[in-house]
Parts: C-alpha cells; structure tokens; sequence
C-alpha cells in the first residue's frame, strides 16, 4: 500500500508509483507545505521548462491540506492554460485530450485539494490505471510496515532526485533535443497518447 500527498497535475515519478501500488491512500489530512508539488507543475514549452502555480491564499505550514483556498484575484487559469495551449497544440494528441483539461481552466474551485483531487481522478481514468486510490481518514504519523510513506518524497525543483521505484524513460517530446525528465503527466498524455500508461511501466525499476 501507498501512502504519498496529493499533488497538482502530477509528475511521472508520482505516477510510477501508484502503477507500482495495490491500493492508494492520498494523504488529507497533513498541514500545507509551501514550494511543493502541492500546488505546481512542470510543463515544457518551446523556451525550456516552465512551471505552473496555483495561487493559494495565505497558506502556512500550519494551515490543512484541505483548508487551502485558491487565490483568484489572479488570472492564473487563463495564464496556464495559455501555457499549456502555446507548449501542446501541435502535440500529436493534444485535440484527443484538451476536452479533458480544458474545464479545469474555466471552472471556479475554492479549495486546492478539491482541485488537485478531480484532476488526478482525470489523469488515473485517462491512463487507464486501475489501481484503488482512497483518501486517508486521520494523519499517520507512523505508518505499519505495510505501507509505503512516499510523502514528501517526490519533492519540487529537485528534478534529478527520484524515488526507488522510478528510473525515467524518454520519449518523443514536443520541444528541444535534450529530454526533459519528470514533467507533469500531461506531457506525457499529450505526447504519446495511449502509449502514456506503457512507458510510465517502463520505468518501474521492480
């Protein structure tokens, strides 16, 4: 079983190690940390790797996960899907996919966890992984044996630090000569298509 945090429009190390899992509990009940993954994302565009942000309000680290609101008084949605449009409109599967994600940037949500929640039950379904992920009832401080604590453990800019579990595997992106490791799943899903959930298997290590 895996325990890890609830990330936004997570990475392909997060993802190897839910496919490496036979049950999922995404952490709820754990205080915000600032500059994760919690509330950003790695794409790339035609000038290198970009990241996106969620703004949220007023946040600490004493704040829970799911008291976090999303600060609006930006235009952030219009400014990544903007992004997103610019780094994969002429992605072989784009058009496939945007249907998809397109909602997340016009939609209003108050809370960062109850937007990071949807969009993984998205990415999960888009995949076709079928592994059961649940959420957590109270904070494990100590979880048993059993369970793999993967919080904080896939940690935001370190992108050449990886878990155990994941060995990265290249393939065919929209941008640059040089693969660039570790970005968000919809690189991969725009990328490659239904070849997304064979590659993220390759780079399970066992």
């Amino acid at each position: 079983m895996l325990l890890i945090e609830l990330h936004h429009l997570p990475c392909l190390n997060y993802f190897s190690e839910i496919l490496s899992a036979n049950k999922v509990l995404i952490e709820q009940h754990e205080s915000y940390q600032k500059q994760t993954y919690r509330n950003r994302c790695r794409i790339l565009t035609a000038n290198g790797v970009q990241t996106l942000t969620v703004p949220v309000q007023q946040a600490n680290s004493k704040l829970p996960i799911r008291d976090v609101r999303i600060d609006d008084r930006q235009p952030w949605q219009r400014q990544h899907w903007g992004a997103i449009r610019v780094g994969y409109s002429k992605a072989p599967f784009f058009e496939h996919y945007q249907d998809f994600f397109q909602p997340f940037y016009e939609r209003k949500y108050d809370f960062l966890f109850d937007y990071n929640w949807e969009i993984l039950t998205i990415c999960l379904k888009l995949l076709g992984v079928k592994t059961t992920v649940a959420l957590t009832d109270c904070y494990l401080k100590a979880p048993d044996n059993e369970m793999f604590n993967a919080r904080s453990t896939i940690c935001y800019p370190k992108n050449g630090v990886f878990t155990d579990n994941y060995l990265p595997k290249s393939y065919q992106q929209n941008f640059g000569v040089e693969f660039a490791v570790n970005l968000s799943v919809i690189d991969l899903l725009f990328c490659q298509g239904p070849q997304a959930k064979y590659i993220l298997q390759q780079t399970l290590r066992c």
